[in-house]
């Protein structure tokens, strides 16, 4: 029955180091930055599936310290916050988050934009119909936002391109260029 429970003296060493690293966990993320959890970006998502890996093994296998997990999640959440300040300078900001890409522009679907971000015809398809669009001639642009949520620029409305928080997605989108406007 050893394959099934192990031996039984370690379970109480694989109890105590999971809740140490359980506890550590919490004061790093707690100390780190609060978008770690709010908002994921790449970033994020790495520095989630480190933690979790970290705290996993450092709980159950027994040639791992406690410490030895503790120095390598605090090492992950320190580098997480140093990259999250690292994405204000411009030229890391590019490599660190994705670009805002124009998946519709005056209701035409740019599918090529839509390969690009993995996304099919019928995943759009399904996020604007939840959104309550229902006809692409009543979009002026869809904008796939660095974190992956979708905007939706009405054709008629209060928002257009040359407005501002608009204009500032369309100028820094990658691969799209507004024939009549900026670029």
């Amino acid at each position: 029955m050893w394959w099934l429970t192990g031996g039984w003296e370690q379970l109480g060493a694989v109890a105590a180091k999971a809740t140490l690293m359980y506890g550590t966990a919490l004061l790093a993320l707690r100390l780190g930055e609060r978008r770690t959890l709010a908002q994921w970006t790449m970033i994020d998502v790495v520095a989630a599936v480190a933690v979790g890996a970290i705290v996993g093994r450092t709980a159950v296998a027994s040639s791992q310290s406690y410490v030895t997990g503790a120095v390598a999640l605090v090492t992950v959440v320190a580098l997480h916050r140093v990259l999250s300040v690292a994405r204000f300078n411009p030229a890391l900001g590019t490599l660190l988050d994705h670009r805002i890409r124009v998946l519709v522009a005056h209701g035409r679907v740019r599918d090529d934009q839509l390969r690009t971000c993995g996304l099919t015809r019928d995943d759009l398809y399904a996020q604007l119909r939840q959104r309550g669009v229902f006809q692409l001639s009543d979009v002026r642009f869809v904008l796939y936002e660095a974190k992956g949520g979708l905007t939706v620029v009405p054709e008629e409305g209060h928002a257009t391109s040359s407005d501002g928080l608009v204009r500032e997605g369309l100028e820094n989108a990658a691969g799209y260029r507004e024939p009549d406007g900026p670029g």
